[in-house]
């Protein structure tokens, strides 16, 4: 089993967005999860980079490497696969 640390930007709930919080995983093209709280949402984006991380593996893919990203929140994620 390996593990990844990624980061993540978590973006306040917008009206256009449905009053949703966003994260995503921008080293991850398509890691975006949307949750009703901060933590539902890092618990989706979860599970999304861990899908992602799955498929890259089984395909055969490359693991992109982190670009340096501007974020209003940023954190880190532990994804084991």
């Amino acid at each position: 089993m390996a593990i990844y640390q990624l980061d993540y930007i978590l973006h306040e709930p917008e009206e256009s967005e449905g009053r949703m919080y966003l994260a995503e995983a921008p080293a991850l093209q398509g890691c975006m999860a949307w949750g009703d709280t901060p933590e539902e949402t890092l618990l989706e984006l979860l599970d999304v980079a861990r899908m992602i991380f799955e498929l890259r593996k089984e395909w055969g893919e490359p693991i992109p490497e982190e670009p340096l990203a501007p974020g209003a929140h940023r954190g880190s994620l532990t994804v084991a696969v």
